[in-house]
């Protein structure tokens, strides 16, 4: 591939991993740019994610210390996510090309949308913990509706964490912020089983993968710097616009 494309690849992935750092969604960014210098949607998504899954690690690793107390739910949570990671990832190895260039669109609007209600369900899950004390649901029963998730994180991956901030919400009782480092590991775990797969299946395009690899290090470091100064909330709602933008287009193109 020439330099141009390597260039573009890598500004996409560090632009990807300082809007993790500071609001997620990075999976909009350079998903659509790896089609647009020329992959093919399988491929550009398999690449995507085997590049992106250093930065998953440093957000784990960021709230290590929430997740003291949390051993069994960690196990439990990690099994259904790890296997739910892999049946993704092995959907997606055996869709076609032209199947999933069909589901580009709805996956990147889908996308958008769970990064777009990520704010109100957060705010949702605060108050619902809250206003109860206990909970009725036995707490193990959290680990089918985690693998389920794990299964569109592994296909598509773009806003699966509110998805799993959510099923965690609703199935524990604890504080938010103990929720989010548990949802943290467990997406990190999705994500590096997915790769993992990914590694071996022939349709990384390496070269991409690793200026990608170096740019998302490097926007994942600038964006925890500019923690202070950059309010998540509007970085959120240009990666969202930007989102609905691209599903929009791609969804005309297919119907014209």
């Amino acid at each position: 591939m020439p330099f141009l494309s390597h260039f573009f690849a890598a500004i996409a992935a560090l632009a990807a991993g300082l809007i993790n750092a500071l609001a997620g969604g990075g999976t909009l960014i350079t998903f659509p740019t790896l089609l647009a210098i020329g992959l093919l949607p399988v491929s550009a998504n398999v690449t995507s994610t085997v590049a992106l899954c250093p930065g998953f690690l440093g957000g784990a690793l960021a709230q290590i210390n929430d997740l003291k107390g949390q051993k069994k739910r960690l196990w439990i949570g990690l099994t259904a996510a790890i296997l739910g990671g892999l049946s993704g990832a092995i959907l997606l190895l055996q869709t076609t090309e032209k199947l999933f260039t069909n589901l580009v669109p709805f996956m990147i609007l889908l996308g958008a949308t769970l990064l777009a209600i990520q704010t109100p369900v957060r705010n949702w899950l605060a108050r619902r913990q809250e206003k109860r004390s206990i909970t009725a649901i036995p707490e193990a029963w959290f680990a089918l509706p985690v693998f389920l998730g794990a299964i569109y994180g592994g296909y598509f991956g773009a806003g699966y964490g509110v998805i799993l901030l959510a099923i965690l919400g609703l199935f524990l009782n604890d504080t938010l912020t103990r929720l989010n480092a548990l949802k943290l590991s467990l997406s990190f775990s999705i994500n590096l089983a997915a790769a993992l797969l990914f590694v071996f299946s022939g349709k990384v395009i390496w070269s991409v993968a690793v200026v990608m690899m170096v740019g998302a290090t490097l926007g994942g470091s600038l964006g925890g710097r500019l923690a202070s100064r950059v309010k998540p909330a509007v970085l959120r709602w240009i990666v969202v616009s930007i989102g609905y933008g691209l599903g929009i287009i791609y969804l005309v193109r297919q119907l014209m």
